[in-house]
């Protein structure tokens, strides 16, 4: 399968090698990941981070549903993702209703939501960069950063 190293912003392309087929008994195993070479970002090279990519899709100690810690608790519980998708919904928009400030103390316009911040990590694309600021932005926040830019 051919697709794009999550690593940082140049978006690599990789090939990722599986066995199984979606048989009934065939077991769908990644067995080897490797730089694209018709890629036309990388041509087959990959950094340390993306030649280590295979070892992350296999780990044993990879998190594939959203958890959450309560408060006051000390043990991490699995949620379902709409579950997990509704609070974070809801605490949005209770720490922007919370936070918004519709004038400053000039009595200027200024619609902005000072209790949200947001950076954006080495493996966000540009297009999620994207939609992040103009929703971001949407919701009046100031504080925000991306190293889509750096």
């Amino acid at each position: 399968t051919r697709s794009t190293c999550p690593y940082c912003s140049v978006s690599c392309g990789v090939i990722i090698h599986t066995l199984g087929d979606k048989a009934k008994n065939a077991i769908p195993q990644v067995v080897h990941v490797e730089g694209d070479p018709d890629h036309p970002i990388n041509r087959g090279t990959l950094c340390p981070k993306g030649s280590s990519l295979e070892q992350d899709i296999l780990n044993d100690r990879r998190l594939l549903k959203p958890q959450v810690r309560r408060p006051g608790g000390t043990d991490w519980e699995d949620i379902s993702w709409d579950d997990a998708f509704n609070q974070i919904a809801r605490l949005v928009k209770k720490t922007r209703d919370e936070s918004f400030v519709e004038k400053d103390e000039s009595g200027f316009t200024v619609n902005r939501c000072e209790g949200i911040g947001w950076t954006g990590g080495c493996t966000d694309t540009n297009e999620l960069n994207y939609l992040a600021v103009k929703t971001m932005r949407a919701m009046g926040v100031c504080y925000f950063e991306t190293q889509a830019r750096v």
